[in-house]
């Protein structure tokens, strides 16, 4: 089977940017929330989550873009190993992969590879960091990216981010987690041009 590699260059901007939000997407959703105490903070969520290692999750996601008058429906699944790699594996409607492994973004379809180097775009690579920062449990480096807020509580609880820098608002205007004691259940983004995605997640043994 024969692959194209491109350079990010060679990639439509769309592309890379929907690429990135979903890598960044699937970050927060890796399902690897430990249980907490009934008094939860920021930081003992934090400490939780800098005790996960591997783990791994079946996903839904439903996406509404301006462009199409139907929402556009995928599944499949999702795995996160420490410190900094993460494969989103897409089964339905159709086969695909991304993959983040250090800084390098791999996007696989059908018989085409396209790959990019995270620094090539900034203000995505904050997005990035910051999402590898939450999974570490690294509190600053969530915070030099997002305004962060948290509301509810150990039954139900969502974490609010909204980026600070000035490009990442020109892609992503929010993104919220929400979930119940030690679980993720769904995560929302909103883009900047209003297209906006939510993404449910089952964990795997």
């Amino acid at each position: 089977m024969k692959n194209l590699l491109s350079p990010s260059a060679h990639l439509p901007q769309s592309v890379k940017l929907h690429a990135v939000l979903v890598i960044a997407a699937a970050c927060l959703i890796t399902f690897c929330f430990p249980a907490v105490a009934a008094n939860w903070s920021l930081d003992q969520l934090m400490s939780s989550l800098a005790q996960n290692k591997t783990a791994k999750a079946k996903f839904s996601e439903i996406k509404y873009l301006a462009v199409l008058e139907t929402p556009v429906e995928s599944s499949g699944e999702l795995l996160y190993v420490a410190p900094n790699k993460l494969v989103k594996r897409t089964i339905k409607p159709r086969p695909e992969v991304m993959q983040l492994d250090g800084d390098t973004l791999t996007l696989e379809r059908g018989k085409n590879k396209f790959t990019m180097q995270v620094q090539e775009a900034p203000e995505l690579a904050a997005l990035i960091e910051s999402m590898r920062g939450t999974l570490a449990g690294d509190r600053a480096a969530l915070e030099r990216n997002f305004s962060v807020a948290m509301t509810g509580n150990r039954e139900r609880w969502t974490l609010s981010m909204k980026p600070i820098n000035t490009k990442a608002l020109q892609v992503i205007r929010n993104i919220e987690v929400s979930g119940s004691k030690g679980e993720i259940q769904e995560i929302e983004v909103l883009q900047a041009n209003g297209d906006r995605s939510i993404t449910s997640v089952e964990k795997r043994p």
